[in-house]
């Protein structure tokens, strides 16, 4: 299965977890590769998600479709007067799908983002037929983003893989100590994993076998 790495918000560690999947799988002769098919505003991601891939990949094919303003794609595409070719990206995906055993699809921002009018992560997930793997940033807030976030991904019938909770900063609030237990009861089903600065990935694989 190919996976859309989305999380409930920007900058809560999708490209940390991707990167990391894909060097922790590929460590284990698994043949994974990461694309982010939309970027907008700095190619830092990208930059990351390329050394992940060994650099093997050209970064037209991890990301085909980049725009210079820091905004969610559909907005970034018009204020610089563009198209968002979501049939070139859509190509990009399918051919990288056959020639690996499983793509990891990093999203921008969070999963109800738009690339187009009325289609948005949702509809791209769909349309792809990818399972979910959701990045909470473990702080105040995250419960309420994180079951809004599920919500939606069940509403669409995805398949929703794993819920990584993602320590973004070195604070240590209390909101922070009880967030993986509460989510752990909030949401018994999928595993509920832990990120911090040196994450067990493998912890992540085994939860998407």
């Amino acid at each position: 299965m190919n996976y859309l790495v989305t999380g409930t918000d920007t900058g809560v560690g999708k490209t940390f977890i991707t990167c990391g999947l894909i060097q922790a799988a590929r460590a284990l002769g698994k043949r994974w590769v990461g694309m982010k098919p939309f970027c907008t505003g700095d190619l830092g991601d990208v930059e990351k998600i390329t050394a992940a891939n060994g650099y093997f990949l050209p970064q037209n094919r991890v990301n085909p479709a980049w725009f210079r303003a820091p905004l969610a794609p559909y907005a970034a595409a018009m204020v610089e007067n563009r198209v968002v070719d979501v049939q070139d990206v859509k190509e990009t995906y399918f051919a990288l799908a056959k020639e690996f055993e499983t793509v990891l699809v990093e999203g921008a921002g969070g999963f109800l983002v738009p690339i187009l009018n009325r289609y948005d992560f949702r509809d791209l997930a769909v349309e792809w037929e990818l399972g979910i793997v959701l990045v909470v940033a473990n702080r105040l807030g995250a419960l309420n983003h994180a079951l809004l976030t599920v919500e939606a991904i069940r509403t669409r019938g995805l398949p929703l893989k794993a819920v990584i909770l993602n320590h973004v900063d070195e604070s240590e609030s209390l909101a922070q100590q009880t967030n993986p237990a509460m989510l752990a009861h909030l949401l018994p089903m999928p595993p509920i994993c832990l990120a911090y600065g040196q994450t067990d990935f493998g912890e992540i694989l085994r939860a998407l076998e």
